[in-house]
Order: C-alpha cells, then sequence, then structure tokens
C-alpha cells in the first residue's frame, strides 16, 4: 500500500509542477491578451508592471507548485524505501494539498471579486478604473482551450491522488 501512496503522491506531484509550465508557456501571450484589453479600456498597459501583476511562471507562482511538489516527491520516496515516518508525512502533506488545492479552486471561482478587491488595495487610481470581468477573460482567452481541461483534470489528480494516498497509509 506505501507505493500505491508513493504513485498517487508522484502524480500530485506531477500535477503541481503542470501549473508553471502552463504558466511559463502561455503567460506572454495572457499578458498581452490583458494589456490589450486594458488598452481597449482606456488604461495604460503599463500599469500591470508598475504593480507587479503577471500571468507568467515566475515568483510564487513556480516557487510554491515547485514546493509542493518537492515535498510530495520526498513524502513519495520515503513511502517507497518504507520508512516508519511516511505515514505520518503523508497524513500531514497529503491533507495540506487538499486544504491548499480547496483555496486554489475557490480563487479561481471568485478570481473576479478578488482581483477587484486587490486592485482597490493596491491605491493606484488607474487600477481602480479596470473592469476586471473582461480584462481576467481577455488573459484566461488566451490560453488554448485544452488549458481548462487540463486545469480540471490537475484538480482531479490532486483531490484523488491525495484520498487515496491517504486511504493507502491508513490500511498498512
Amino acid at each position: 500500500m506505501n507505493t500505491l501512496a508513493a504513485v498517487m503522491q508522484l502524480l500530485v506531484a506531477v500535477a503541481f509542477l503542470s501549473i508553471p509550465v502552463v504558466r511559463h508557456r502561455f503567460g506572454p501571450v495572457a499578458k498581452a491578451a490583458a494589456e490589450a484589453e486594458l488598452r481597449r479600456q482606456n488604461v495604460r498597459p503599463g500599469v500591470l508592471e508598475e504593480n507587479r501583476l503577471r500571468f507568467d511562471a515566475g515568483g510564487h507562482e513556480t516557487a510554491a507548485p515547485v514546493a509542493v511538489a518537492a515535498v510530495m516527491i520526498a513524502t513519495a520516496a520515503l513511502n517507497l524505501a518504507g520508512t516508519d515516518l511516511a505515514q505520518l508525512l503523508t497524513w500531514i502533506f497529503s491533507s495540506l494539498v487538499v486544504l491548499m488545492n480547496v483555496v486554489i479552486v475557490y480563487s479561481n471561482l471568485t478570481a473576479v471579486r478578488s482581483v477587484e478587491a486587490a486592485f482597490r488595495r493596491k491605491g493606484d487610481p488607474e487600477l481602480s478604473r479596470v473592469q476586471v470581468r473582461p480584462f481576467l477573460q481577455a488573459a484566461e482567452g488566451a490560453f488554448p482551450r485544452w488549458v481548462r481541461a487540463q486545469t480540471y483534470l490537475r484538480n482531479t489528480v490532486v483531490f484523488a491522488g491525495s484520498a487515496v494516498a491517504l486511504v493507502a497509509v491508513s490500511v498498512v
């Protein structure tokens, strides 16, 4: 059963690594689409850079998923090695991954409201003029259609893989 847990943890790691890969590949196109939408709204596109708003895989958009993947890979290795610590760490980290993914899904579902609030907090008068829904739709529309399916698949792998890993280490 430790092998099953390890395989699930490796799948979760791959799912998290897909986030920066997709953002790296298509982020510049999304940024260009978002900037075009800002121009349409008579908002200066440079406001994104000035406020450190990104669509690529820079900063925490890479660091966080890579860190999660590294922890899942390390825990998978402990499961494959059959260490006593593997069960406890699987419970801790797989549970945390589920909770983190809930936050990610929630933030995706409430993106318009969250971005509007973030723009207000920035205090930049130009950002406060941005019509956020079309701005985000423009950026999202720049990603290929398959990215939406990949997002659903990634969430399924993270939730189901974590659950299977938890069950697997519990029946040992």
